[in-house]
């Protein structure tokens, strides 16, 4: 033990500045080229997830693999397979209004873990394309959660957040 920590705390530790340091890396990058680099990864599109820390309340930025099921983006909670639960996840569950960057689009978003049917038609899509998330999903003593991220067309004062396309323009 090292100060309080034991091996599997401080292989955690470094586990989470790795990930916390290839995800800011990967956001940069991102948002720079407007999605053009690092808009794709195993074949499938990447979001940039922006959610409210659940203590902190400071702003939350990661990137992750999505699929699109109508109007919503669907993302997965694998967490690289491991039995914790995704902080963005964390955050979501305590408060579920949270953006998404897409290329260089940003959409205010309303999370809810997707409906036993929804996850059940979901899922394959995803282990079809990584097939990563299978081998995650036997590696976990979790069930890794479908979140579906559903944007939000009005906001608290009832005034429109997403832009009406079918609007009518003025001449």
């Amino acid at each position: 033990m090292l100060g309080g920590m034991d091996s599997i705390s401080i292989r955690m530790s470094g586990r989470r500045a790795l990930m916390k340091s290839i995800s800011g890396t990967h956001n940069a990058v991102y948002r720079v080229s407007g999605g053009r680099i690092g808009g794709r990864i195993k074949g499938l599109p990447v979001l940039l997830l922006i959610t409210r820390g659940r203590r902190s309340g400071k702003s939350r930025t990661i990137p992750l693999l999505y699929i699109r099921e109508g109007d919503a983006m669907v993302v997965v909670g694998s967490n690289g397979g491991s039995d914790y639960v995704p902080a963005w996840w964390l955050n979501l569950r305590a408060n579920p209004d949270a953006e998404v960057e897409i290329g260089r689009e940003r959409t205010p978003v309303t999370a809810r873990k997707a409906y036993p049917a929804e996850r059940a038609r979901l899922w394959p899509e995803f282990t079809a394309h990584f097939s990563g998330y299978a081998e995650y999903a036997k590696r976990a003593a979790r069930e890794i959660p479908v979140v579906m991220l559903e944007p939000r067309r009005y906001g608290v004062t009832g005034a429109p957040t997403v832009p009406d396309r079918t609007a009518r323009r003025r001449p």
